[in-house]
């Protein structure tokens, strides 16, 4: 169902594709739409046990393209420096593939919510939560499901 990775040299270990996921701030959401054409957004995210949350708008075209079909691509990407005289790029990314839930859940959309606040926002958890409390109808939180997920490397040499 899913390529196998051609440069298996530049291939990161389980693990490794997870830290990326952790430490990664955004990442690029990949839909299709009912009109064919497909939809690349960056978004803020949370990596959490093994899924990944981001939050939304309650109507819009991510949540249109996800309700026509659920099946996504997600792309992190933590570093990245070009080496000029090689005519390449130093880096590292990591590619998800899965399904977009939304989180109907009340207290697993507060812990994706709260996750997030955690991650963006530490020094204001308090007024985080205050926040979460009284506008969390408002937004909308979906849970990537991960199908499969690769990570790629290449070192500055």
């Amino acid at each position: 169902m899913f390529r196998e990775m051609r440069r298996k040299d530049r291939e990161l270990s389980q693990a490794e594709t997870i830290e990326i996921l952790k430490k990664g701030d955004y990442g690029v959401l990949s839909t299709i739409g009912e009109n064919g054409y497909p939809y690349g957004v960056p978004l803020n995210y949370v990596f959490t046990g093994d899924s990944i949350y981001f939050h939304c708008a309650q109507e819009g075209h991510k949540k249109d393209n996800i309700a026509y079909d659920n099946r996504v691509c997600f792309t992190v990407v933590t570093r990245h420096e070009p080496i000029p005289e090689k005519f390449s790029t130093s880096y590292e990314s990591a590619v998800v593939f899965g399904t977009a839930i939304q989180v109907k859940n009340k207290d697993e959309k507060k812990y994706a919510l709260t996750e997030m606040i955690r991650k963006f926002s530490p020094d204001h958890a308090e007024k985080g939560a205050a926040y979460i409390n009284s506008d969390a109808d408002k937004t909308a939180v979906f849970c990537i499901k991960i199908e499969k997920m690769s990570g790629k490397a290449r070192q500055r040499k």
